[in-house]
């Protein structure tokens, strides 16, 4: 864990990293997580050993076998026990440590959400189907909540009581979209910082394939419109 952040005073926290074969990364995720915080590894079928690699470097492991992005979150959410919940992703684009400042402002009452907007680096980080997918959908909620947001990444903050008081049901893709909107719907105040996005290790399940983008695409336009079914598994 990095001895060398400085954590928000008084502030438990647990980070939820869905994990699918992510061996690889694992180490350099898990070695960012700021001190005093606990990694909530939920492994989602892996077949890389992905779990007892998180588990001798001294994350929590939890086992969800649903395939799925919100299934993997929500087992990690519902296994959390701190104040504070984070999500980040377990491939390496993200540097866990930057959550830190995330926390500050929801552990200070300044904000009830608070999300990371990606910001590229290299040109092959973000592939550019990716990048339009998710300006149009960050659109798309802007019409449909009126919440100003340039990105639905998945490095955020927020408290875990408030959380699973907004009943998320998408268990697929759809699942980081749903939530903004719940929140936004229930008044919530929802803050967006820049965060430096890192290329990924290894290959992307979703964003690194057209057919993953457009499953991707397909979820959130299913939340924004009301019609996602309740509790949906995935069947990639």
């Amino acid at each position: 864990m990095n001895s060398s952040s400085v954590c928000p005073a008084d502030a438990a926290v647990d980070v939820v990293l869905p994990c699918l074969d992510e061996a690889a990364a694992l180490p350099w995720v898990l070695a960012r997580i700021p001190a005093g915080w606990r990694a909530v590894v939920v492994d989602n079928g892996s077949t890389d050993g992905s779990a007892d690699v998180a588990r001798a470097l001294g994350a929590t492991v939890v086992h969800e076998a649903r395939r799925g992005f919100g299934a993997a979150c929500h087992a990690g959410l519902t296994a959390a026990s701190a104040d504070i919940v984070c999500f980040c992703d377990c491939d390496g684009s993200l540097d866990p440590g930057l959550l830190v400042p995330f926390v500050r402002r929801v552990a200070g009452g300044e904000a009830d959400l608070v999300l990371g907007r990606r910001r590229p680096q290299g040109r092959r980080t973000w592939p550019l189907h990716a990048r339009v997918g998710n300006l149009v959908l960050a659109r798309m909620l802007r019409r449909r909540t009126g919440v100003r947001l340039h990105d639905l990444g998945p490095l955020r903050a927020a408290r875990r009581e408030a959380l699973l008081g907004l009943a998320l049901s998408d268990r697929r893709s759809g699942y980081p979209l749903q939530m903004v909107v719940r929140a936004a719907d229930a008044g919530w105040r929802i803050e967006e910082y820049d965060v430096p996005y890192l290329p990924r290790t290894g290959k992307s399940k979703v964003t690194g394939t057209w057919r993953g983008t457009w499953q991707a695409v397909r979820d959130m336009r299913a939340v924004l419109s009301g019609t996602e079914p309740s509790r949906r598994e995935s069947s990639s």
